[in-house]
């Protein structure tokens, strides 16, 4: 039978083997693929604000309303140096927050540097995404509380305000879960990773190892500098982290590899990608673990200048690869200083055991000789309650409704714990309040999920802040390299000594 002039452009345009790759370049997997789809519901329209029809103008407008801008200065101060000279600083006032001395030409007016190891006392950066006042208990994105967000918001929405800093309509809203879907596929050869890892490997290393990988399919036409194309690898990151993070726990358990439907809701798909029983394919999750491991994404978005964060920022300061400067932002989250905090709720419990052993670990955490220490009590930021725990100690009462025996009793150590802790003086007076960790473990341990990929949640729930923080910083006019100084304390200049007179 003679082709139809219709069906002579599909073969010509997209069923030739040269231009179908690039075809699969130019855009992402899943757009690529719905587009020999008959369902009406997959066919996004081709307006200019869809997925890869974006234009190049709105995208730079966007780019430029979101770049951030250190202030004028309108107040200056005296530095007096100890041979009586004295030397102007000027003193820099954002939206909110403490005022900053602006260092940037100390050396060059007093020829030294400034000491702070941690940087607990310094500005790195300009940003408009995120604040925190730990004094307040105060945690806001884009402007809006966090206790807003969680109570009227879903995780991928709150994707949307980060990378965008306004909430999304409707249809904004659709149009960017479904941008999200289009790229939730990963390349069949990426698979391939999986299969040279050891059995027993830790999924963080799994995904430090796969995220950067993704810097091999995504090189050599990549444009950093290019707002558009920025904007396009944010959404990647998003979309394709929780595949390969499902990837990874699958990998570890012998199970089959699930891939993600587009019938399902992003924080879905990851469960359903997870915990996909081949031999049930009509197995759903319960709405309320949904909703649990939303808000648990959530309250973890973005958190300020942290040390994950920190490092994806000097990472990409020096132009590297979006996916290589993520992956060295898993690495740092991986510590158990950063990231393991929630783990280490689950054991301090496990390890108390009962209610009323409680009194008993109260005064060996109060013991300076003694190693053992209440966790997911305290934080670096914040003086007051973390409002994220606020939140998740109402969704983890929300949980235990579902929960079995053995979680209900851990639950109601953690509440004893609490109180009993926050009655004491010994607490009060350090300011050691529950933080978001103390809870958060005991949901991701009903949702099934295992220790070891409590931290890749957390990665999971990051990589928006992350990328986000790394495209405001690409944004900027000029992008300076990390490069800290050091007290250098070390051996003076010597002469060398010749190896028969040493």
């Amino acid at each position: 039978m003679e082709s139809t002039k219709k069906d002579r452009h599909m073969s010509a345009d997209f069923l030739d083997e040269e231009k179908l790759m690039q075809a699969t370049e130019a855009q992402s997997l899943g757009h690529f693929i719905k587009r020999f789809t008959i369902n009406p519901k997959n066919k996004r329209k081709n307006s200019g604000e869809s997925g890869m029809y974006i234009s190049k103008e709105v995208v730079e407008k966007r780019n430029k309303k979101l770049a951030p801008k250190a202030p004028e200065s309108k107040e200056k101060c005296k530095l007096i140096l100890p041979d009586g000279t004295e030397v102007e600083l000027s003193i820099l006032e954002g939206t909110l927050g403490p005022k900053m001395l602006d260092i940037r030409d100390l050396y060059a007016k007093t020829g030294m540097f400034t000491f702070d190891p941690g940087y607990t006392a310094s500005g790195s950066c300009v940003s408009a995404i995120t604040y925190i006042d730990g004094g307040k208990g105060q945690l806001l994105y884009r402007g809006y509380k966090i206790e807003d967000l969680a109570a009227n918001c879903t995780f991928i929405e709150t994707c949307f305000l980060l990378l965008y800093g306004e909430l999304p309509t409707a249809s904004d809203l659709a149009d960017f879960e479904e941008r999200v879907k289009d790229e939730m596929l990963v390349h069949e050869k990426l698979k391939d990773f999986f299969k040279g890892f050891n059995p027993k490997a830790h999924p963080m290393a799994i995904m430090c190892s796969v995220i950067g990988a993704l810097s091999s399919f995504y090189h050599e036409d990549l444009d950093i500098e290019d707002p558009k194309q920025r904007e396009r690898v944010a959404i990647q990151m998003i979309a394709k982290f929780p595949t390969l993070a499902a990837f990874s726990f699958r990998t570890s358990m012998g199970l089959p590899m699930v891939y993600p439907r587009r019938d399902l809701s992003y924080t879905e798909n990851f469960l359903h990608m997870m915990f996909s029983d081949p031999m049930d394919q009509e197995a759903v999750v319960e709405p309320v673990m949904t909703e649990a491991l939303d808000k648990i994404l959530l309250l973890h978005a973005d958190h300020e200048q942290n040390a994950s964060t920190s490092t994806v920022r000097i990472a990409g300061s020096s132009k590297a690869n979006p996916f290589a400067c993520i992956s060295a932002g898993i690495a740092s989250l991986w510590g158990p200083a950063h990231g393991g905090a929630n783990q280490a709720c689950i054991e301090m419990l496990q390890e108390i055991g009962e209610a009323t052993n409680i009194p008993k670990y109260i005064e060996k955490a109060k013991d300076k000789k003694d190693p053992f220490r209440i966790m997911g009590f305290g934080h670096r930021v914040y003086k007051n309650f973390d409002p994220r725990a606020t939140v998740m100690a109402k969704m983890c009462k929300k949980v235990v409704e579902t929960m079995d025996s053995k979680n209900q009793e851990m639950l109601s150590i953690a509440l004893e714990l609490e109180r009993i802790a926050l009655e004491d003086d010994y607490f009060i007076s350090r300011k050691l309040y529950p933080n978001v960790d103390f809870y958060s473990g005991i949901v991701l341990q009903e949702l099934s999920i295992p220790t070891n990929m409590f931290t890749v949640i957390f990665a999971l729930a990051r990589t928006i802040g992350w990328v986000c923080q790394w495209k405001e910083m690409m944004s900027e006019d000029t992008v300076k390299i990390g490069r800290p100084r050091q007290l250098y304390v070390g051996e003076k200049c010597r002469e060398f000594v010749a190896m028969n007179e040493r």
